[in-house]
């Protein structure tokens, strides 16, 4: 009988997929994600963005995909910052939500993010550049909920899979113990509250920072707040504050 179809047409015998871990990614979330790098829809993105960069022009570089994850381990979350799709012009997106590479021009929602800060963290000071990955090696996880994206063509990669591993992200970070801030900026972030369900987390929810929705998010004062909650629950509280000299290293 051990050739006879599974539940799900699988002969007993045919070994499950292999997983298909990103290069250097850290050992909890392989761990919290086998199951998304094994599943089927992943391998079918895997496909597609294989086309995608045959005959088009995809945002960020392949080897900078996953730097969310790579730069932040699970066990270090304690705050998540919820981006929709990678920037999708030329050299600014290196896989990280509303950051920049250095010496990119800093885009228009991270400057009202930096505006925010001034107002809300005593003594901070916006620096010249959009480079936030001394964010990310604090324990801010800024993820995009779609991960790649065409040149010039906003959210063209919405829909292929990406949300489904994304949601499988925050809930992997919802199902940590300590408490973690979810910061959800915008109507898009804002739908991912429902997989927010531990009552050890908190949700600072505001509008985008984007010029369109500004008024909206000005004066709603996260960071300070995010600071608070961190603290309030014994875990370290975030320097904000962007060290004024970068490269890519650091």
């Amino acid at each position: 009988m051990t050739d006879h179809p599974d539940l799900f047409g699988l002969a007993a015998d045919v070994p499950a997929p292999k997983p298909l871990y990103p290069a250097n990614l850290p050992e909890d979330w392989k761990a919290a994600l086998h199951d998304e790098f094994a599943a089927p829809y992943f391998y079918a993105l895997k496909d597609f963005l294989v086309e995608e960069r045959r005959e088009q022009t995809i945002y960020p570089p392949a080897p900078d995909v996953f730097n969310a994850l790579r730069y932040t381990p699970l066990g270090n979350v304690k705050v998540m910052i919820l981006g929709q799709d990678p920037y999708h012009g030329p050299g600014q997106a290196h896989g990280l939500s509303f950051s920049v590479r250095p010496g990119v021009r800093i885009p228009p929602s991270l400057r009202n993010i930096y505006k925010e800060l001034t107002d809300d963290i005593p003594g901070f000071v916006a620096p010249r550049h959009g480079y936030l990955r001394s964010w990310a090696d604090q324990g801010v996880l800024l993820l995009n909920a779609v991960l790649t994206v065409r040149a010039g063509q906003a959210n063209s990669h919405q829909g292929k899979g990406w949300e489904q591993f994304t949601d499988a992200v925050i809930s992997a970070v919802n199902a940590q113990p300590e408490r973690v801030v979810f910061i959800l900026w915008g109507s898009y972030a804002r739908k991912k509250k429902k997989l927010i369900t531990g009552k050890q987390h908190v949700i600072i929810e505001s509008g985008h920072p984007s010029p369109l929705s500004e008024k909206l998010f000005f004066g709603t004062r996260p960071f300070s707040q995010a600071n608070a909650a961190l603290e309030q629950a014994g875990r370290t509280p975030v320097q904000w504050q962007l060290p004024e000299q970068v490269s890519e290293e650091g």
